[in-house]
């Protein structure tokens, strides 16, 4: 319990200062997104929350309007589906930025499970559901253990070992990990989604070689 109201007050401390502080970035990148393409600057959709409990989940949009918003990841900075400044965004993860909003509101922490689609929990099984007893994050032990070149089942399970094994030092590492990643630009867009899609890759290639 007292864990709980330091990693509040901490979430609380953190996300106000960071406002203040970024706030002239945040600023420019609004004013940019708006400027450089069509739409809102501002992308809102509904994300699983605590106890699987819905909320609107805040980012700077990176994607054109006329794509899919429930649509797979980019895979690279070339993806058609984003706009001008959408890669370097994602590359830098200020996209990420206003959830800091959210953070501040109770409906984020700033580790915790990544929020997906409140549509993706019929899909887990009982333990990968154990991801929804925390407050979502802005970052996480999977984004920190390979992120973007783990499948989807080993993000899945990486969130529940943080559930498993959660608390203030354990967040404090995540989150000095995560600065260093940022500036490394490291596995950021999505290598393979499932193991399945992995599987049916090899088979693919096997069959190519075998046909060679």
């Amino acid at each position: 319990m007292m864990n709980a109201i330091l990693k509040r007050v901490c979430d609380i401390a953190i996300a106000t200062v960071l406002l203040a502080l970024l706030s002239p970035l945040l600023l420019a990148v609004t004013l940019a997104v708006a400027f450089t393409s069509r739409g809102p600057a501002i992308f809102k959709q509904k994300r699983a929350g605590k106890n699987g409990k819905p909320f609107t989940f805040y980012k700077f949009r990176t994607m054109r309007l006329d794509v899919d918003p429930f649509g797979p990841s980019p895979r690279s900075g070339a993806d058609h589906r984003l706009t001008k400044i959408g890669k370097w965004l994602r590359e830098y993860s200020l996209d990420e930025l206003p959830q800091l909003v959210n953070i501040g509101i109770g409906d984020m922490s700033l580790v915790g499970p990544r929020p997906l689609y409140v549509s993706q929990i019929t899909e887990w099984n009982e333990r990968q559901k154990q991801r929804l007893l925390v407050k979502p994050g802005l970052t996480g032990l999977a984004q920190v253990s390979g992120r973007g070149a783990l499948t989807r089942e080993e993000k899945l399970e990486l969130d529940v070992i943080y559930v498993e094994q959660r608390g203030l030092r354990m967040d404090a590492r995540i989150l000095v990990a995560t600065v260093a990643q940022v500036f490394g630009r490291k596995n950021i867009y999505e290598e393979r989604y499932s193991k399945m899609e992995c599987i049916r890759g090899e088979k693919v290639s096997k069959q190519q070689r075998n046909t060679d």
